[in-house]
């Protein structure tokens, strides 16, 4: 006689000998080798659902663990998301009777985002904050800097090499696609290259300041940035932030300033010009005129000029020493065009420069116009509220490309010489004493470039508090 050839077949039969009921002397059932029966088939029932409960449950977290470390915004990967919770969350429930519930991982909800964070005194200290870090994350290394640097140079060459040797063996429809590739990935690449002379303004590159000063005026000049000049306002901006009087870029505008045509500009066809404006106008209009900058009394606020009321007496030297960098890649870009041609130029150079001075405009936009985040006038304005007063974004895969400048820009604000491969540690490690004043949106970055052009049109004082002093965004024209 052959045995049960399956698993199947096997649990069957061991069930049929537990249901075999005893019986007595007289051929009767035992009711007590009856019950003791019933409650061994009971246990071996609960033991196989509770096995089927724990296989549910590791299917849920294993595909949990996977949902949550997908980084991408897009509508068809969400509604994955939502369904591959909701598909698991009926199988606990169906293998445990009903009994279990495990609830989907929390989203921030839109409400909550747009949540206004605290505008009071915070109940901590920037030293306070300062020891919670760990002390390695204040030390600035020269081979570390350096290997970002080296890096970002070898990527933009390559891409530089492919579209100088091979774009041209292309067939002409295969152009119009390698092209805009090309200049997209370039401009992602060279952004990341400006943000490292970022921080060497910043003296976040090395210990020594010559080197900060040298490796920033050459890569600022090659990106057409007036080196020591952006440094000098963007050291005021990191001084005043959130100040309505003091503050260097974007310092959004009372409703009283307000220009009469702002009215027939507040609809989708007026955001979408300004926005197109902004992203590719915005940098060099405002290094050129100080367009978005603070107002200045006493002369011609630009950052070409030594004799702007930007600048000090023992600051103008230097501003000729940047405008000697930007003439310099000036004449060689025109050298360049002589031998290679204006289209050349503007195909390798150009779009991708307009790409990184478009994106810099953004990453600052959105660090410091949001509408939970307050600015002050100068009877509520100190240091540490309005270092507290920007956003951490986040913009997926280009976090690393631009150095995290994007999603650690609190910590930057607080702490702006420590080097950008530390500021991730340093998030986490102050997020728990920030607590509501830390502010994160991980709004898509196009929805919120949007959303922020529609909601944050002015600002006006506190109508929810006693704080005259305070401000917060408004839209109603």
């Amino acid at each position: 006689m052959e045995g049960p050839t399956s698993k199947k077949e096997r649990k069957e039969m061991s069930l049929n000998r537990l249901t075999r009921a005893p019986v007595n002397l007289n051929g009767l059932p035992s009711a007590q080798s009856h019950l003791t029966r019933t409650r061994e088939i009971h246990y071996q029932r609960d033991r196989e659902r509770k096995r089927g409960d724990r296989e549910s449950l590791r299917r849920c977290f294993f595909v949990g663990f996977i949902v949550i470390n997908v980084k991408s915004s897009s509508p068809y990967v969400n509604q994955l998301k939502t369904k591959e919770i909701d598909i698991h969350k009926k199988e606990i429930n169906m293998g445990a009777g009903g009994r279990m519930q495990v609830s989907p991982p929390s989203k921030k909800s839109e409400t909550d985002t747009i949540k206004r964070v605290p505008c009071e005194t915070p109940p901590f200290t920037v030293g306070e904050l300062k020891k919670a870090i760990p002390p390695h994350c204040f030390k600035r290394s020269i081979p570390r800097s350096f290997s970002y640097l080296i890096w970002d140079i070898i990527i933009a060459s390559c891409f530089y090499y492919v579209a100088t040797t091979y774009f041209p063996l292309l067939p002409h429809p295969l152009s119009y696609f390698a092209w805009p590739l090309y200049w997209a990935c370039q401009g992602c690449v060279l952004t990341g290259v400006w943000v490292i002379a970022h921080e060497c303004g910043h003296h976040a590159f090395s210990d020594y300041q010559w080197l900060d000063d040298t490796v920033g005026l050459i890569f600022h000049s090659f990106l057409l940035v007036p080196y020591f000049s952006w440094k000098y306002s963007h050291r005021r901006h990191h001084s005043n932030t959130g100040s309505l009087e003091r503050d260097e870029v974007f310092v959004p505008k009372k409703k009283s300033d307000i220009k009469w045509y702002g009215k027939y500009l507040n609809n989708p066809l007026g955001r979408t010009v300004m926005l197109t404006v902004q992203f590719t106008l915005g940098w060099p209009l405002y290094l050129a005129f100080n367009v978005s900058g603070r107002p200045y009394d006493g002369g011609f606020a630009c950052h070409f000029h030594p004799n702007a009321p930007i600048y000090n007496d023992r600051e103008r030297l230097q501003i000729y020493i940047s405008d000697a960098g930007i003439l310099a890649v000036c004449y060689g870009l025109y050298r360049y065009a002589a031998v290679q041609g204006v289209a050349s130029m503007v195909c390798f150079y150009g779009v991708p420069l307009l790409i990184v001075n478009g994106f810099l405009v953004l990453i600052t936009y959105l660090q410091h116009t949001h509408p939970s985040l307050p600015h002050y006038d100068s009877s509520e304005w100190d240091w540490l509220r309005g270092a507290l007063a920007t956003v951490d974004r986040d913009y997926g895969i280009l976090n690393k490309v631009f150095h995290n400048i994007t999603d650690t820009h609190v910590a930057h604000h607080l702490f702006s010489t420590m080097p950008h491969y530390h500021a991730m540690e340093a998030t986490k490690a102050i997020k728990p004493i920030l607590g509501e004043y830390y502010q994160f949106d991980g709004t898509p970055v196009v929805k919120a470039m949007w959303r922020e052009a529609k909601e944050c049109i002015y600002v006006e004082p506190d109508r929810q508090g006693e704080k005259k002093g305070v401000f917060w965004y408004n839209n109603k024209l």
